[in-house]
Formats: C-alpha cells, structure tokens, sequence
C-alpha cells in the first residue's frame, strides 16, 4: 500500500512504513512543504495499530541536503525563524512517537538533514555517505536539533562537529555514535528495513515505554536547546557573512 502527496511519499511493507523524501531535484532539501509532509506521515503512522516501525529514507541522490536555502532566502527573518524552529519541532516530534524510528541514509546528510537523522532512534547509513553540518561556514549556528546530537556525541564532539573543519565519512560517523549500523552504498534502506522489522515484531507496550522512556531523558532540555539556537541562528543571519551566503541562493 502506499500513498503520496507532491513531497512525501509512504510505502507500507508488512507491520514497517517508508517514509521516503520525495525533493530529489533540490537534494530532499527542507522547504514548507516538506516537513509538513513528514510531520503528517509520522503522526499518521504512529496512530496506525498495524504499523510498528518506521524507516524514514530520501530518494535519490541522498538522505538530504538539510534546509533549502533558496526557499529560506525569500522569507523575512520572523518567517525563516519560524520555518527553522518548525523544524526542530519535527525533530522533537521524531523522538516522542511511540513508533521508533530508523532513518536509511544515502550518499548525504548536510545541516538539518544531518540533525533529522540523529533525530531518529536508530541510524543506518551507506559507506560512502557524508556527513555534515555547514552552518558555521555559512555564517550561522546550526538552529535546531542540537540536543540530537549532544545525546549521541556529547558536548565538546558536538560543538567540534559544528564548527564543521571537516566532512565525515560513514565510518567516522559510526566510531563517534552518529552512526548506529553502516552497510555497502545503496544498501541501506535494506538494512535498515531489517532493523526496523525486528523492532516492529518485539511487544508494542515494552517498545513504546522503552523509547518514552529514554526519550524523557535524551530530550529533556531539547525544546529549550532549540529556542536559543533558533534565537542565535537569527542573529547571525543579520550579519554579513549570513547574508552573502543568502544572498547566492536567492540570484539561483
């Protein structure tokens, strides 16, 4: 079964959903649109008795590229905040589901694309997938789903993996803890399929009170994390550096 609008596509397969990005020609890059599809989908799944896990994947080239900065370069500085802390909604959203989440990633995972997947319970990733967050180099603090990544890397790696000196390679992600599982290119979705369906067969109640459990704790101060990197983010963006890089996206 499956269903779709013009940005979200979802595939059910047994008791597990897909959750697939469908902005393959901007990267899966996050507009609007988007992270009011994947909201909807997960929230739809996540009251569906007959699904009990979700993979969330991006269609080709790769996982995403993060925000769409040309879609975030047409709005004023209220409605960029706004779209940005809509984000980290989602992401927050992601770790209070009953359901666990797995995200499969391919190729890339840039700024909020990188934050979406840490948002996920388990990670699954293709070799030759990079990581990244480059917000630093544009000119502005990653604005939301830093918590995400605290919880998996710690403080002091957080803030070394923000200020974006180099890539990392799936591997790298792995040894740190951003990656849970990597497998060969292109097989990820499959492997994480895998995973997803050896959650969705053990008990429901001990699952759900497992993730609420962990999340209690992982998130605790996420919301509050999220505001003031939202309330950094916007004052970096009216700042030179911030608006040069706007600035290139919006003459595309």
């Amino acid at each position: 079964m499956t269903g779709e609008n013009e940005t979200v596509k979802i595939e059910k397969r047994g008791d597990v959903a897909i959750v697939t990005l469908l902005r393959s020609a901007r990267r899966n890059a996050m507009d609007q649109a988007l992270v009011d599809g994947v909201k909807a989908a997960v929230l739809k799944l996540d009251r569906d008795d007959h699904i009990g896990a979700i993979v969330l994947a991006g269609a080709a080239p790769g996982f995403s590229a993060g925000s769409d900065l040309k879609f975030i370069g047409a709005l004023d500085l209220d409605a960029m905040g706004r779209f940005e802390q809509e984000c980290g909604d989602l992401g927050r959203l992601i770790g209070y589901l009953s359901k666990p989440v797995v995200a499969a990633v391919e190729m890339f995972a840039v700024g909020g694309g990188f934050t979406l997947a840490t948002c996920c319970d388990v990670v699954v990733a293709g070799r030759g997938a990079t990581w990244s967050l480059p917000e630093v180099p544009h000119g502005w603090l990653t604005p939301w789903g830093i918590k995400s990544l605290v919880a998996r890397v710690g403080l002091v790696k957080a803030r070394l993996l923000c200020f974006c000196l180099e890539p990392l390679t799936a591997e790298d992600a792995r040894a740190i803890g951003v990656v849970d599982y990597c497998c060969d290119d292109g097989e990820a979705l499959t492997m994480a399929l895998g995973v997803a369906e050896k959650l969705a067969k053990l008990p429901r109640p001990a699952v759900a009170a497992t993730k609420r459990f962990f999340s209690n704790y992982l998130m605790d101060d996420a919301e509050a994390m999220d505001f003031e990197a939202n309330r950094l983010f916007l004052a970096n963006c009216r700042e030179a550096a911030a608006q040069a890089t706007l600035d290139k996206f919006r003459q595309r």
